[in-house]
């Protein structure tokens, strides 16, 4: 079937979060959340290399919501049961529904790290990729070098495929970088 005209739960529920499809008006929930965490995502993430003002924030969002519609991006937004604050973004990139497989990619509110919750929404995510998405492989890609984000899909179990030695570059497009690939499959 065209994924296009497959549904998809557009909510996953655990424990202690909500993790849904973006909204139109989360720009500004997001926003704060990178101005607040604007020096730790700077140094892994190219979006936060300056902060974006909440209408350009804002523009993103509807664009994840938009590529949520023609399927080409899942990206989902996490927020905690609890408070109901927003605390992080992730979802499903590099879809490729041929094989089936998509890539997890996240980044988090630096002031709820530390508490597992990326690792709580990523284990969901992935159970949600098999079972909703009916992908085969799910991947996660990120810099060698940045342990925090490492930790996630080793805790959970997933494959370490290698490492891509000078395969991208840094957020900042300065320097060549190596890449950690993990996997899980069905």
């Amino acid at each position: 079937m065209n994924p296009i005209l497959r549904d998809f739960q557009t909510v996953i529920e655990t424990e202690r979060l909500i993790i849904r499809q973006p909204k139109i008006g989360d720009g500004k929930a997001v926003n704060d959340s990178i101005r607040a965490s604007f020096p730790e995502l700077k140094q892994w993430m190219a979006f936060a290399q300056e902060v974006p003002s909440v209408e350009e924030t804002e523009e993103n969002i509807r664009h994840s919501i938009a590529n949520w519609i023609n399927r080409t991006g899942l990206r989902m937004l996490i927020f905690r049961k609890d408070t109901e604050a927003f605390i992080a973004s992730s979802g499903f990139h590099a879809i490729d529904w041929d094989v089936p497989k998509v890539e997890i990619g996240y980044w988090m509110d630096s002031r709820h790290t530390g508490q597992g919750f990326m690792t709580e929404a990523v284990e969901a995510q992935t159970a949600y990729a098999f079972s909703e998405l009916g992908v085969r492989r799910v991947q996660i890609l990120c810099d060698e070098e940045n342990h925090a984000s490492r930790a996630i899909p080793e805790k959970l179990g997933f494959k370490l495929e290698g490492i891509h030695y000078h395969d991208s570059l840094s957020a900042d497009g300065k320097e060549i970088r190596n890449t950690a690939y993990y996997s899980k499959t069905r």
